[in-house]
């Protein structure tokens, strides 16, 4: 029996890309099939969309019986969207791409040689240039690659992209990671096995606009680092020794210089300073407590990652 390549894809308001994706995939995977005599099946994930990507969808499911669509009742995120298509995928192998083709699929059959004949669990591609993106954009993501390797014993590469070729134990590993809180790039490091990366330079989107604003990224990338490190709650308590030695050596200082110097204790403004300061780091500790309080209360809830409102999984 040939092998099947699942490709799964996230999709969230992208009927104007959907067309321009299936045209360039189904190219590759004709040539691959006479290549290697590798079948494939599309999983789309449809996460809420407010135009036309389902109906695009249920019209390419019924001209091609490859084609599988799965749609969320709401918008859960891309997470949760790259979940429900890895638990959904049959393949042997399954790629994660995306469907504005940022992610060439000219790639795939470079990926499937080097699982097929140097023995690698994963082939991940990143990009060696952020051409096209805001510089502020592209200068704090290059700083959160480097706190994060930093402040975690994961491995996160900079410029990672979520699209790689991963073979069935690889990712039945990383379905077992079924936590609420996600963030892939950590959990495909932290999972282990050997990995390939392939360097690409970035390229435009064919068609549609970025889901991802500055804030939405912000906010995204303090998941990873609550996710994949402890460091803020130990920054957090250090901060904490600090202020309180600071503190204890100030009161040594002003006992000394009242009783044997006679030198009142004066200074308003200054103390007024000092307490602002110290309130202020008292809230930044309060507030990455918070954050893990927040992560630790959604997960102990225990709700489902996502809700398939329709699908045609399994449907003929």
């Amino acid at each position: 029996m040939n092998d099947l390549i699942s490709i799964i894809v996230p999709c969230f308001n992208e009927e104007a890309a959907i067309p321009y994706f299936y045209d360039a995939v189904a190219k590759q995977a004709a040539s691959m099939r006479d290549r290697y005599g590798v079948e494939f099946e599309y999983i789309f994930v449809n996460d809420g969309s407010t135009d036309g990507t389902l109906k695009t969808l249920k019209e390419y499911a019924q001209r091609d019986k490859r084609v599988k669509y799965i749609s969320f009742s709401r918008n859960f995120g891309k997470e949760a969207a790259m979940y429900a298509g890895m638990k959904n995928a049959s393949g042997e192998f399954a790629a994660i791409m995306d469907a504005d083709l940022q992610d060439p699929p000219e790639l795939l059959p470079q990926m499937y040689e080097s699982i097929i004949n140097e023995g690698y669990d994963c082939v991940a591609t990143r990009r060696t240039t952020r051409s096209g993106e805001p510089p502020v954009r592209s200068f704090f993501a290059r700083c959160f690659y480097k706190l994060i390797n930093k402040i975690s014993k994961t491995n996160i590469v900079d410029g990672a992209r979520d699209y790689r070729l991963m073979t069935r134990k690889m990712v039945d590993a990383i379905l077992e990671m079924s936590e609420y809180n996600r963030f892939s790039k950590g959990i495909f490091g932290w999972v282990g096995f050997d990995t390939k990366w392939i360097e690409y330079e970035n390229t435009e989107r064919v068609a549609g606009e970025t889901k991802w604003s500055f804030w939405k990224l912000f906010l995204y990338s303090l998941d990873g680092i609550t996710a994949f490190s402890t460091a803020p709650l130990a920054i957090a308590s250090v901060l904490g020794l600090v202020f309180c030695l600071a503190a204890f050596i100030m009161i040594i200082v002003i006992v000394v210089k009242t009783l044997i110097f006679g030198d009142p204790v004066a200074g308003y403004p200054s103390l007024i300073c000092v307490i602002l300061l110290v309130a202020g780091v008292q809230t930044f500790c309060i507030g990455i407590l918070g954050q893990y309080l927040s992560k630790t209360y959604l997960e102990t809830k225990n709700r489902p990652i996502y809700i398939v409102k329709e699908d045609n999984i399994g449907k003929e």
